[in-house]
């Protein structure tokens, strides 16, 4: 069996048949002269220890935890491309009806509660850390619940702020949404951080993902970004 040799001299590593071993040779490259080792010199690396109770022919009783890995199947991803269109149809739609006057008030926070949760759930299951047991049940829901309604009421509060003490005085101008905007990420990112445990800059992209949509959405119904 062949012997594993590490030159002291340039580190290079190589093997040589075990009838050398204990002797002397030089190095194939850099000719530097070292001893094979024997083989009772040899490491030989076991398997790790297994911890926990065992069971009486000495096997661990208990298993590990395996991980569970996201995988994204075609029927799904269909799902969700069927259920996007859709959405975006349906916007145009009531954008048309309401080209003259706008969409009622009340239409679109409907809309934006009935948005928020599917687009909670959707960024958590791709943004989650793998290495946390994820969410499931109850719980999941409850904390799509919450977070969806935090991101509809900071769109819905901004919203109104800006309309309130900006766009009456006829004074809009892009670089107000500089001072708008951190706070909602704010407010959104630690939402998603704190009840789904992600990680802050995924909490970040999570919101953004919300806004992003939200403001596609309206811009389909013709209306601004605000």
């Amino acid at each position: 069996m062949p012997i594993q040799v590490t030159c002291p001299g340039c580190h290079k590593r190589f093997q040589v048949s075990d009838k050398f071993a204990g002797k002397q040779g030089p190095c194939p490259k850099c000719k530097t002269i070292l001893t094979v080792p024997k083989k009772e010199e040899e490491a030989v690396i076991h398997a790790p220890e297994q911890f926990g109770p065992k069971g009486k022919t000495g096997q661990a009783v208990l298993k590990p935890i395996a991980r569970t890995e996201r995988q994204f199947s075609p029927v799904m991803m269909g799902i969700v491309a069927g259920a996007t269109l859709m959405l975006f149809a349906l916007a145009w739609l009531v954008g048309r009806n309401f080209r003259e006057e706008g969409p009622p008030m009340i239409l679109l926070a409907a809309g934006a509660l009935a948005l928020a949760p599917p687009i909670v759930y959707g960024g958590y299951s791709v943004l989650r850390d793998d290495e946390l047991e994820p969410h499931r049940g109850q719980s999941l829901w409850i904390r799509v619940g919450i977070v969806g309604l935090v991101y509809a009421a900071t769109w819905a509060i901004a919203s109104i702020w800006l309309k309130t003490f900006v766009l009456d005085l006829e004074q809009f101008e892009s670089f107000h949404l500089a001072f708008v905007v951190p706070a909602m990420f704010a407010v959104g990112g630690f939402a998603s951080y704190a009840a789904l445990d992600l990680e802050t800059a995924s909490a970040g992209m999570h919101y953004g993902f919300y806004l992003l949509v939200t403001v596609l959405l309206r811009l389909t119904m013709g209306m601004g970004v605000i």
